[in-house]
């Protein structure tokens, strides 16, 4: 597998388990101070590898995009949270998944990114899987389950277009500059969403020692999903990375199916093996 292609795996990895115990946090917690505590951990986590990994240091370009890319972090991670709180885990996941697939594949063809047939087919089977693990069954669902649906989607939405300028920015700022993308947008990230953390903290009082955890693992593991996909961009093109990064749906369906005991209909198994046969066909390509 091309070491872009498994770079970007292993951002998908980070990016669907950590926003899968950031949900679990968030339905426990106030999902206000859930995202402050997460994004909190990947800025110092950024910090430390900033240390270490600087590159040839920042230029105003490289901490403008990083800067547009905190906003879709801080943007994108509050939306999911709070969807995953009020609705489906699975459905508010991979719907954020559609536009984080689509969004990235149509700007990489804009900006002159070129794909051979098969990464075509592999973008393609991408999408369609996406979809199809989104889906919630339509007038069969009860009357509540499906208004959480609508409720989960709508978050979702927001979430997807945010974490599609995520990436995008990312792509933009390049991985000559080491770790200071991803630094820049963290701290940027965490600025926006100071007045959602106070919030939360006068409602709540701030969170009982037990209430750590989950959002500290789901901090360090999505600073490693952020480094990942940031260093995937200097191996591969923004449609072929993109793609691939954006299958963490199917990491947090996952886990949702078999920690949280969260059903799927056929459509979404369907979904989720040719989610699986795109990232092979795509890393291929």
């Amino acid at each position: 597998m091309p070491v872009g292609a498994l770079l970007a795996l292993i951002a998908a990895v980070g990016y669907g388990a950590s926003d899968f115990f950031a949900g679990m946090a968030g339905r426990r917690t106030p999902v206000m101070l859930v995202t402050a505590v997460t994004l909190g951990v990947e800025l110092v986590f950024s910090g430390v590898v900033l240390v270490f990994v600087h590159g040839s240091g920042p230029t105003a370009s490289v901490l403008l995009w990083g800067a547009i890319s905190g906003v879709g972090s801080a943007v994108g991670t509050l939306a999911l949270y709070q969807g995953f709180a009020v609705g489906s885990m699975s459905v508010v996941a991979t719907v954020s998944g559609v536009l984080t697939v689509v969004i990235p594949a149509v700007v990489g063809v804009l900006i002159g990114n070129r794909l051979p047939v098969l990464g075509i087919l592999g973008v393609i089977a991408a999408i369609v899987a996406v979809a199809l693990v989104s889906w919630t069954g339509g007038s069969g669902a009860a009357d509540g389950e499906q208004r959480q649906h609508r409720g989960g989607a709508l978050y979702g939405i927001i979430a997807g277009a945010s974490f599609a300028l995520l990436f995008i920015a990312l792509e933009r700022a390049g991985s000559g500059s080491g770790a200071w993308p991803v630094a820049s947008g963290m701290l940027v990230a965490c600025v926006l969403i100071v007045p959602f953390a106070v919030a939360g903290f006068r409602a709540r009082g701030g969170l009982l020692a037990a209430e750590w955890r989950l959002p500290l693992i789901a901090g360090v593991l999505g600073a490693v999903a952020a480094l990942a996909y940031l260093a995937s961009t200097g191996f591969g093109e923004l449609v072929i990375i993109a793609v691939v990064t954006s299958m963490y749906p199917a990491v947090t369906v996952l886990l949702a199916r078999f920690v949280l005991r969260e059903r799927w209909n056929w459509p979404q198994r369907v979904g989720l093996v040719l989610s699986a046969a795109s990232v092979a066909v795509v890393a291929l390509a």
